[in-house]
This record gives C-alpha cells, sequence and structure tokens, in this order.
C-alpha cells in the first residue's frame, strides 16, 4: 500500500534514528532567489513564507541552505564535499520524526531545478553520488508525476542505508526489479514496528518467502496476524500462498497451536503431523487434540506423532470427542440448567388470552409433532426430557405413550428424538435406543436407526457401535427404515427415489469437501438416470445438493463437474449449476462469484424455473466468513426481500438466518418480522430462519465457525445447508413426511462453552475476562483484545462476537484462542501477592 506522494498535505510518521544535526558553517550572505523554480503541486498554496514571517531559527536554517546550494556548486571539491555533507544532515534531522513537510525540503524547493542541472553537469566521483542521494529524497515531492526521478537518482546515489533518510522515503522508493533495495526498506520496516508495510512491499513484488529472514520473536505475531487476515481478500493462490508463509512463520518459532490452527484451515494432513512430530510436550499434542476434535474431522494418531502406545490412545480419544458429553454437562450444572424443560415450558401459552396449560388438552398429530421436535432441541444433550426418558408406567406419559401419539412418519421424529436428547453419550443414548430396534412398527423402527447416529454424532470409536447396527438396515424393502439407516450413515460418516435421495446426500456428508470422484460419478449417473416426472419431485433436489458438499470449500476443483452438469436435463441443470458454485466457493468472500449469483437473482424467470433459491442461499453462503462481506449482503438481501420475485422473497429469509446463524442482530430480527404479514403463506414460514437467528441463546451454537471465526467446520456447514435447501421446498418436505430432515441441523450444533481443564483433563475453575471481541490486527505495542468486559469463573458462555483472556498470571493457557476445552498449566514464575 504506497502512501501519497509528500505534499503540502502530506502527514507520515518517521521512526529512523537522528543522526549528529551539527552541520557545517554558515551564515554567510544570502543568495538571490534562484532563477529556475519549479512550482509547488499545488499552486494555489504559497509554499516559499516571506522572510518576515519565518522565525529566528528558520531564517537562519533556510540561508544555510541557501549558502549549501551556492557552496555546492563551488569548483573546489572541498566546498562541495562539506555542503553536500552539510545539506544531507539538515535533511536526515527533519526527517526522522516529524508530522508535517520537512522545512529543508520546502526551502529547497526553489532550488531543486538549478541542483538537477548542476548534476548534470559534474563528472562521475562520489561528489554526484552524494547529490544524486539528496536528490533523489528531493524528488519525493518535487519531482512531476510519472517521472520517477526518485528511483533514478537513487540508481546513481551512493547504494547506502535508505532508512537513514526516514520511514516516508522507504515508503516512497520504487522497487521495479530492485530486490537489493526491497531487502532494506522490509528490514528497515521490520525494525520500525511497520510490518504491515513489508508485508505489503513483498506482495507487490511477489517474494513472501523474505518475510522468513526477517521476522524475529519481538514482530512475529503481529507479522502473521496480518497475514492471516489479509489472505480473506486476496484471490487464489495468492490466499493459500500468504497462509503457508504464515505457517511456516509459526513452526519457525515454534507457536504449534497457531500453526495448527493455519493447518487446518488449509485442510493440509502433512502440516497437521508436521506440528505433532515438532512437538515434544504431551500436554501440548492434548491441546492440539482438542482443536481437531473441535473442528470436527476424522484423524488417525500415529506412533511417528506420539511414540507411546498408551498417550497414543489417550490422545485419540480426546481427538474422537469422547470427552464432549461429559464437558458439556459439567457446564450446564454449573450454570443449573440441567432441569428438563416441556414443550410447554418453551411456548408459554398460558401467557397468551388467558389461555392456561393443560395436561389434558386436545392433541392433534400436528401439535405432537411440533412439541417433539421442540423438547428435543431444547433439552439437547441433557440426557432427559418429560416426554422420553421418563419411566413406563400407566399413570404418566411414557415413552411408549408419546410414541404412539405420533401418527406414521411422525413416530420416525418422536424416536429419533431420544437421540437427540442423548446426544453425545455413546452408551447411554444407546441403551435407551436398544428396545426399539425389535419393534414391528417400521417408522419407530427407521426412528431408532436415525437415534442411533445422532447420538453418536461427532463421536468415533474404533469399534463404531452406529456402523454396526445401520449397515444391517440399509438393504430393507421398507424405504422408511431404509432411509433411517442412510440418514444416520450420512449423519455419521455424514431403490425408490426417496432412498437414491437421502443416499445421495448422505454420501456428500460423508465425503464432504473430499472431491471423491467416484462418489460424483455414481450421483451423476444417478441424476442422469431420472425420468422428466422424477426431476420434477422435491426430493431429486437433494442429489444436486449431494453432490456440491463433496467439493465444499474446494473453489477451482468443481469445474470439471461444474463442466458435466451443463448435459443434465434442462429442469435440473441450472439448480445444479447454482447449488455447485454455491458449496465450491462457500466461506470464500470471492467477489466474483457473488456477482455472479446476483446475475441470476435478478432474472425475470419462466414458470417453472427453480435455480434462483440455492442463487439465493449460494449468497449468503460465500460471504458468510467475514464481517463486512456479511455486511454488505444483508443490505442486497434486503432489497431482494423488497423487489424481488416470489421465489427469491422465500429463499432470503432462510439466507439472512444463515448470515446472523446464533448471532441475533437486531436490524435482521426487525428485517424478518416484515414477511410474517406477507400474502404468500410459504414466505410467511419465517420461524425457521428466525430459530437459527435465536437459537444460539441457549447453551448450544448452530454457528459452523470457530476459533474466533477463523476456522470453518465443513461438516457443520453440511449439515445446515442441507436443512436450507430442504426448506426451498417446505410443503413437500418439512411439512410432509420428511420432517426430520431437520434433524441434520445435529452436525452444526456445539457447546458455546470455555472450560478449563488441568494437566490432569480434570475441571478448573479460574477468573475469566469476558468481552466483546476488539481487532487489533496492524496496530503496534501491545492493543487490548476485548472491550467492555466482565469477569466470570470458567466454565463461561461466549456469546457471538465475544473473546476471553485469563484474568491471573498463575496459570497459562496451552491455546492462545481461548474457546472449548482449554488447557492449562502452572506458571512457575508465579507468586502469590
Amino acid at each position: 500500500m504506497r502512501l501519497l506522494l509528500l505534499a503540502s498535505h502530506f502527514t507520515p510518521t518517521y521512526l529512523a534514528p537522528t543522526p549528529d544535526t551539527n552541520s557545517v558553517g554558515g551564515g554567510g550572505a544570502r543568495k538571490d532567489e534562484a532563477s529556475v523554480k519549479v512550482p509547488s503541486k499545488d499552486p494555489k498554496k504559497k509554499d516559499d513564507k516571506k522572510e518576515d514571517d519565518l522565525s529566528e531559527e528558520d531564517l537562519e536554517l533556510k540561508q544555510n541552505l541557501e549558502l549549501y546550494v551556492e557552496r555546492v556548486q563551488d569548483p573546489n571539491p572541498d566546498l562541495q564535499r562539506a555542503a553536500l555533507k552539510s545539506m544531507r544532515q539538515e535533511i536526515r534531522a527533519s526527517t526522522s520524526s516529524m508530522t508535517s513537510v520537512p522545512k529543508p525540503l520546502k526551502f529547497l524547493r526553489p532550488h531543486y531545478g538549478t541542483l538537477k542541472a548542476f548534476h548534470q553537469t559534474m563528472p562521475a566521483s562520489d561528489l554526484k553520488k552524494c547529490l544524486s542521494d539528496i536528490l533523489s529524497v528531493l524528488a519525493l515531492t518535487m519531482s512531476a508525476e510519472g517521472q520517477r526521478e526518485s528511483l533514478s537518482y537513487r540508481l546513481i546515489g551512493t547504494e547506502g542505508d535508505i532508512g537513514s533518510w526516514g520511514h516516508e522515503y522507504t515508503e516512497e522508493a520504487p522497487i521495479d526489479d530492485l530486490m537489493e533495495l526491497v531487502q532494506q526498506i522490509v528490514a528497515f520496516h521490520m525494525k520500525h514496528n511497520a510490518e504491515t508495510e513489508a508485508v505489503d512491499l513483498l506482495m507487490d513484488v511477489e517474494d513472501l518467502d523474505l518475510l522468513l529472514e526477517h521476522v524475529d520473536k519481538t514482530n512475529f505475531k503481529r507479522t502473521c496476524n496480518y497475514l492471516t487476515s489479509a489472505a480473506k481478500y486476496l484471490p487464489g493462490p495468492d490466499d493459500m500462498l500468504v497462509l503457508d508463509i504464515s505457517y511456516m512463520i509459526y513452526m519457525k518459532f515454534e507457536e504449534y497451536p497457531n500453526a495448527l490452527q493455519i493447518a487446518l484451515f488449509l485442510d493440509n494432513t502433512q502440516y497437521v503431523k508436521q506440528v505433532f512430530t515438532s512437538c515434544a510436550d504431551l500436554l501440548r499434542k492434548k491441546q492440539f487434540c482438542y482443536m481437531i476434535a473441535r473442528h470436527g474431522i476424522t484423524f488417525e494418531l500415529d506412533d511417528e506423532m506420539v511414540a507411546d502406545e498408551d498417550d497414543r490412545e489417550a490422545l485419540q480419544d480426546i481427538v474422537n470427542n469422547t470427552k464432549l458429553s461429559e464437558g458439556y454437562l459439567t457446564l450446564a450444572r454449573d450454570i443449573e440448567v440441567m432441569e428438563a424443560k416441556t414443550p410447554e415450558d418453551i411456548y408459554k401459552a398460558h401467557l397468551l388470552d388467558g389461555r392456561a396449560s393443560s395436561g389434558a388438552s386436545v392433541d392433534s398429530a400436528r401439535q405432537n409433532l411440533a412439541a417433539t421436535f421442540v423438547k428435543a432441541f431444547v433439552n439437547a444433550g441433557f440426557g432427559q426430557d418429560k416426554l422420553m426418558t421418563v419411566p413406563s408406567d400407566s399413570t404418566t406419559r411414557s415413552s411408549g405413550n408419546w410414541l404412539f401419539k405420533n401418527k406414521e412418519h411422525g413416530k420416525i421424529s418422536a424416536a429419533a428424538s431420544l437421540g437427540m436428547i442423548q446426544l453425545w453419550d455413546v452408551e447411554g443414548g444407546l441403551a435407551q435406543l436398544d428396545k426399539y430396534f425389535h419393534s414391528n412398527d417400521n417408522p419407530i423402527l427407521s426412528g431408532a436407526l436415525l437415534g442411533v447416529r445422532i447420538v453418536n454424532c461427532g463421536i468415533k470409536s474404533d469399534c463404531d457401535p452406529a456402523l454396526a447396527l445401520l449397515g444391517d438396515y440399509v438393504d430393507k424393502e421398507d424405504s422408511s427404515v431404509r432411509i433411517g439407516a442412510i440418514m444416520g450413515l450420512g449423519i455419521a460418516y455424514a431403490a425408490p427415489l426417496d432412498v437414491i435421495a437421502f443416499a445421495s446426500l448422505s454420501l456428500g456428508m460423508i465425503y464432504v469437501g473430499s472431491c471423491n470422484e467416484e462418489v460424483a460419478q455414481s450421483i451423476i449417473f444417478a441424476l442422469m438416470d431420472r425420468s422428466e416426472a422424477e426431476l420434477g419431485d422435491a426430493l431429486t433436489r437433494f442429489l444436486p445438493l449431494g453432490l456440491g458438499l463433496l467439493y465444499l470449500g474446494k473453489q477451482e476443483s468443481v469445474e470439471a463437474t461444474a463442466e458435466v452438469s451443463k448435459t443434465f436435463n434442462e429442469k435440473i441443470k441450472k439448480y445444479c449449476d447454482m447449488t455447485l458454485l454455491s458449496c465450491a466457493y462457500a466461506g470464500t468472500g470471492n467477489v466474483l462469484k457473488v456477482q455472479d449469483l446476483l446475475a441470476q437473482c435478478g432474472e425475470h424467470l419462466e414458470k417453472g424455473d427453480i435455480h434462483q433459491g440455492p442463487a439465493v442461499l449460494g449468497l449468503a453462503m460465500v460471504a458468510m466468513s467475514e464481517e463486512l462481506g456479511i455486511d454488505m449482503e444483508i443490505r442486497s438481501l434486503e432489497r431482494m426481500l423488497q423487489y424481488g420475485e416470489q421465489n427469491i422473497r422465500r429463499a432470503v429469509p432462510l439466507a439472512l438466518g444463515l448470515l446472523c446463524i446464533s448471532n441475533p442482530k437486531v436490524t435482521v430480527m426487525d428485517t424478518l418480522s416484515r414477511p410474517s404479514h406477507d400474502t404468500d403463506s410459504e414466505v410467511a414460514m419465517v420461524r425457521i430462519a428466525q430459530g437459527l437467528v435465536h437459537m444460539g441463546k441457549g447453551l448450544l451454537t448452530l454457528t459452523p465457525f470457530h476459533s474466533e471465526r477463523f476456522l470453518l467446520s465443513p461438516t457443520a456447514l453440511a449439515g445446515i445447508v442441507t436443512l436450507l435447501h430442504a426448506c426451498l421446498n417446505m410443503k413437500p418436505i418439512i411439512l410432509g413426511k420428511y420432517h426430520y430432515v431437520l434433524y441434520f441441523l445435529v452436525l452444526a450444533m456445539q457447546p458455546r462453552m470455555m472450560l478449563t481443564v488441568d494437566k490432569d483433563l480434570k475441571p478448573l475453575s479460574v477468573p475469566v475476562r469476558v468481552g466483546q471481541a476488539v481487532d487489533v490486527v496492524g496496530q503496534a505495542g501491545r492493543p487490548k483484545t476485548i472491550t467492555g468486559f466482565q469477569t466470570h469463573s470458567t466454565p463461561v458462555l461466549l456469546a457471538a462476537g465475544e473473546r476471553a483472556e485469563l484474568a491471573t498470571d498463575k496459570y497459562i493457557p496451552l491455546s492462545p484462542i481461548l474457546e472449548g476445552f482449554i488447557i492449562l498449566e502452572e506458571n512457575a514464575d508465579y507468586r502469590e501477592e
């Protein structure tokens, strides 16, 4: 980022050390104004003050400089040398630290032409080189635009340290093919807290590798913070190159947790392994495992990463997330929210129109189905509720009684809700669900199979009970049983048309972001084999979505498959194109793709075209990674809601919900309240979007981002996007018999907690400050990273945009980002006051 040339309005900051300012003699007669004058860039301003307006000190400086100019032109080399030396000292002293145009540059402006003319007449010598250095500095404000005189004089100068001329000179020094000069500029910037300028310069010359030579322990963190922030705004492959450099810098200074975050962002397994093999501290490796578990990827430790077998098994358990339920319940007990809640506690119907809540009220299948989902999501992970987990007897609402208050496909969701209540507790959940595996009622059996995988969501095991149980039911004749097993496998590793659709979706979740060619070909062939009538079915749209999930966040890797999709039937071709585009560039902030999607949303379509829905969702998916993009996209979506056609307006609330998921912004909630009065019944169904915005108010969050929004969990985003695509055609899916698609949200559900543990991984309560996060990228020193904080004892809840920091020096956290499970080690230097 080049600063503007020094001019009458320039206000730079100079950081170079000030040299000795003693100058050679002076006080001779004042020379008449030079015959050659270079006008100011702004002729309206008077750059030359009258002598009467100058102070004695300034007048003396002006007279001295004019004397130096006269003596530079003297035929005596000794006088020339003394004059050049004195002039150089005056200029260097004035450009070392100031906030206005240096006075020597002002006073020398009328003589710039004179010095240039004399320079041309000088023979080649050291004196000519010294004058070249001075003219190079003067040219910053005096040369005509585009002539690059500063560079010309620099090239024939003394080739000394350019940092001695001040910060602004290094900013303006041209860099075309001048790598030696670049080295000097970068070294100067890195020593004077100007890491951002050094990075920008190296980006300009496309040689970021030079950073590795100049970073040290005092500046590498600020440098890497700027690199990772800049990566969001760079086009590929530059963004990946910048992150690679950040990774290497972190590894150089043994900042392994930060290096691991970069490795996870790059989805580079080799980098992850290198972090483990480079670190010898077992406790730190445990913290790495917690970070990997939060990201939700499958990762196997080997003997090279952890030599001791017992230690390796203990660390693998952390990676497999086996401690998640225990930590979540610790948080719930600390906050005292363990008591199960009923749907009536949420509805608060007794407060409306004086109606009292009564257990004897008339039940309906639709009301019971709604209550099933409400109690499942409200009591998720607590292990108990008041409908499904109460003891079975004749006087209470037992689990059996509640199951049979749902009809047909409603029983699937009711049985599966037991898995949601036992979320992450594998042993307890399987024990509760076991009794339904022997049921002759296929919907109940299907729901139990789905519940098995919900219990195991995000929890991995060598024996994998979910796969063992579900694999036996994939080939059953009853489609509901097969769908239950297939959905379970999809959530786990994430025929009739409905079975094919859910199979494609599950394959997309199992191989999310893998670009697996074999799976892609299978889904493509399934799409090509569909008849005209089948392509019009709402469930067929799950096939392009399953295909898109294979390329989630992989950008250009989708291009070959996108070309193949252009050969599909017209009914599904554009829908597939928009789905592939939005999935491939999800979380990238790619402006060009946003423009492409906006162009699709601006078309006036013929009846039957359905591709604008995924295009609207794609806008939110691409722009969701950074705050500026989110704000711009919210404004665009508000315009669409106001002026768009009906199929676009139906998708806008869902896109807004995705942009602000688990982050209830007042402006967005106000926007979502407007369609509730819309004449179109499907637009009025904004409760799904409102639920996404509000759900984070409990102990859980749905946001797919973590690690201070740096990392995006592909599995979590896959579950959210699947539900949103189902909501694009709500009547036959969510409001039809496939309402259990709502359970795909379990893939994104995570405790929004910070839980500190000791070296034995036991909960350890310490004071922490929780406040609004402050962006400190590019700021020198040690600025505060949070504002408006409150002090609490762990475990604590973290809302959207909040950050935590330890309020004691007694312990040192092993992760730079305080989210999820944080291991603390005692500070050996701490002394009680």
